[in-house]
């Protein structure tokens, strides 16, 4: 037989080409469409590796300039376990024995490395670099592993600098709402009480009415709700002992506050720590009256804040911060009304305005909407300075989280990422 003649007729055969064709592309086709999901997945895994790793760096880094004792083997420590730790908890199904979720811990500490960096820093002692790393095995699909392999290795590493090496201070300035409406109950029962008066919209306007006989209009009943603006008071608590937590020393964070109605109050003017801050929400009557005008804070705070005034520039220069961050946190539970019921887009439009401005001269704005209508909703999502900077908390146990988490935020600002 020719052999040479078979090949030749063969490879102008095309009826059978298809099937050899079909058999040798179909993997790789398979392979490239497995890819692909398994590529999307990844880039989502690894963005939330990415913000444990960040957490575990900050954490290190605080706790070295912060914490008396802590030492360097005491911080790699630590953040093993914040990573291995929140990495677990973002595995697991539920369904491990508690063997198991050791043996995961152990994995994930055993896979990464802690590298923590120390150097003078002149009078103000040391500073450090803590970096986190490590690398993730993801399991592929079938259709990926036809072309590359079973696994996927995902890296991450995340740098912090201490915040003695950032210099970085806060200045903050808090526009609260202390209008009437938030004289009006929430969810949260007050145990503190065993009956009391709970202000609605609905019953507002009898508040200073009495019947026939002389007795109030409106009586005590049970159970006792938290009014807004004690729930305002005790997130406002929250969100000061977080940022003394991150300024033990008083050498970095500046608050200061202003509450409004329709009219303009005195305010707290910027000061170090959260001392005077405190005092001022405290000392807000306990069933506040009024409409509603955030322009008379808005305009404090960016007086306070702005880049023109040298004032904050020089007090943090004093105590050695190269230097700091500015934000402003807008809080209201309602709309802009001036002293009326009903909505002012006049008066809207220029609290956008002025948050235009705050943000064009670098300040960044945190808004809380707190049981707010939409109108209020809407001015607060225009004010924030970025959708996770917008919070519309619905209960006081939600109020209390949005304020920590806001600084929580802030002070990250004085520990600062560097990759």
């Amino acid at each position: 037989m020719n052999i040479s003649l078979l090949f030749s007729r063969f490879l102008n055969d095309r009826g059978g080409n298809f099937g050899i064709m079909t058999a040798i592309i179909a993997p790789l086709a398979f392979g490239a469409a497995g890819l692909a999901i398994d590529i999307t997945q990844a880039m989502k895994i690894k963005g939330d590796l990415q913000a444990i790793a960040d957490s575990a760096s900050l954490a290190a880094a605080r706790a070295l300039s912060e914490e008396e004792g802590m030492t360097e083997a005491k911080a790699r420590e630590r953040a093993e376990k914040i990573y291995a730790g929140q990495i677990v908890n973002y595995l697991r199904t539920g369904k491990e024995t508690d063997a198991e979720i050791d043996a995961m811990v152990k994995a994930q500490r055993a896979a990464m490395k802690v590298t923590v960096t120390e150097k003078p820093n002149g009078s103000r002692g040391k500073s450090y670099t803590v970096t986190v790393s490590s690398t993730y095995a993801m399991q592929v699909n079938a259709m990926t592993g036809l072309v590359a392999g079973k696994t996927m290795d995902l890296a991450t590493s995340s740098t912090a600098a201490s915040a003695t090496e950032s210099t970085n201070g806060i200045s903050m300035y808090l526009a609260l709402d202390r209008s009437g409406s938030m004289s009006f109950k929430t969810s949260t029962v007050n145990n503190s009480s065993y009956s009391c008066v709970n202000y609605t919209a609905t019953n507002w306007r009898y508040k200073n009415t009495t019947d026939r006989w002389g007795n109030p209009y409106l009586q005590p009943e049970r159970p006792c709700y938290v009014r807004k603006i004690d729930a305002l008071k005790t997130a406002a608590n929250s969100m000061f002992s977080a940022l003394n937590k991150a300024d033990a020393k008083s050498t970095l964070v500046r608050v200061g506050a202003s509450a409004y109605t329709h009219e303009t109050f005195q305010a707290s003017p910027i000061n170090w720590g959260t001392t005077n801050a405190a005092k001022y929400v405290a000392a807000i009557p306990s069933l506040p009256e009024g409409g509603t005008d955030a322009n008379s804070s808005m305009t404090a705070a960016i007086n306070a804040l702005s880049s023109g005034n040298l004032t904050e520039k020089n007090a943090h220069a004093a105590k050695g911060n190269d230097t700091f961050s500015r934000y402003i946190v807008l809080m209201t539970d309602g709309e802009m009304t001036g002293y009326s019921a009903d909505f002012d887009a006049g008066l809207d439009k220029n609290v956008r305005a002025k948050c235009d401005a705050a943000k064009k001269d670098g300040i960044q704005i945190f808004t809380v909407a707190f049981m707010a209508p939409n109108t209020g909703k809407s001015l607060l999502t225009y004010c924030a300075s970025d959708t996770s900077y917008y919070y519309e908390p619905d209960d006081m146990e939600d109020l209390v989280t949005a304020f920590g988490e806001i600084a929580e935020k802030a002070a990250k600002a004085t520990t600062r990422l560097t990759n």
